[in-house]
């Protein structure tokens, strides 16, 4: 594949479907939903921007990780949730319109809290004046982010039906994207793929583990109600993988598809993880109920 190809066509398009999905599944109320559960939304909101950094940022020193590797795992995690979140959330009996809201604050927020992680990181890990993502650029993120949402919102406003006769065909479509799109970055660096997964086989599916883990234990430890904590859960362990694949690969962004390797692994090793602790909840949830 022709990777100006890849990186100038399929990556945007791709994210712009996966965006124009979650949009289509918005309202104006899923935002307002944050006056009315606050303590929810800042608990899981400050655990994914605060915390999940640190996280990522002592594994990837303490598994010694080659410095482009290490930027990829630290845009993966300063990434928001991806909308597969919701899909788990469901499945595990969690708080599905909680997973709405979330997503949807956390994709407005990460046009400022992405570039900030990924800026330092490139200062820490490669340094020597390494350009990161500048203001322009910024905007660039707001764009492929937003206004596929904002559309998606619109049509379901102007066009319920349209938009609730689209919803499953365009997740659909997300998920066939998403999957080419991790090909496409696998293939980009098959010569080398194998030493990477490797060297970040084991840092992917850990972060993983953690962030399902934390993303559970601090709602719980915050006193919110049990589907609150999955829905929590599955929000802060899963993220947007063709953004942060998108920024990686972009000539415009990052450029880099050393950095996007760990992006790929994650997308493809979270799915056993995520799917063990989403039956785990939902089964010890039947049993309570039972």
């Amino acid at each position: 594949m022709n990777d100006s190809v890849l990186t100038s066509v399929l990556l945007p398009v791709a994210l712009a479907i996966i965006m124009l999905g979650l949009g289509l599944t918005l309202t104006v109320a899923d935002f307002t939903r944050v006056l009315r559960m606050p303590r929810a939304v800042i608990v899981a909101l400050g655990t994914q921007v605060l915390l999940l950094p640190v996280i990522c940022f002592g594994l990837v020193k303490a598994f010694d990780l080659a410095p482009a590797l290490a930027v990829g795992m630290m845009l993966l995690v300063a990434s928001p949730g991806g909308t597969t979140a919701n899909l788990f959330s469901h499945l595990a009996g969690g708080d599905v319109a909680l997973n709405v809201t979330l997503t949807a604050v956390n994709s407005v927020l990460a046009v400022i809290t992405l570039p900030i992680v990924v800026n330092l990181s490139l200062d820490h890990f490669l340094g020597d004046g390494q350009i990161g993502l500048q203001p322009a650029k910024m905007l660039q993120v707001f764009a492929i982010v937003l206004v596929p949402v904002a559309l998606g919102m619109l049509l379901r406003n102007k066009a319920p039906g349209f938009a609730t006769r689209m919803a499953k065909p365009v997740k659909l479509g997300s998920i066939v994207v998403l999957a080419l799109v991790i090909f496409a970055a696998i293939y980009t660096e098959r010569a080398n793929f194998l030493d990477y997964l490797a060297a970040v086989g084991v840092v992917a599916v850990l972060l993983n583990i953690l962030s399902l883990a934390i993303g559970y234990a601090v709602p719980k430890l915050a006193k919110l109600g049990e589907r609150q904590s999955i829905a929590c859960s599955m929000e802060i362990g899963i993220h947007n993988a063709t953004l942060a694949l998108t920024i990686a690969l972009s000539p415009s962004l990052l450029g880099n598809s050393e950095m996007s390797i760990p992006v790929a692994v994650y997308g493809i090793v979270m799915f056993i993880p995520t799917a063990a602790f989403a039956f785990y909840l939902s089964s010890r949830s039947a049993g309570r109920t039972a």
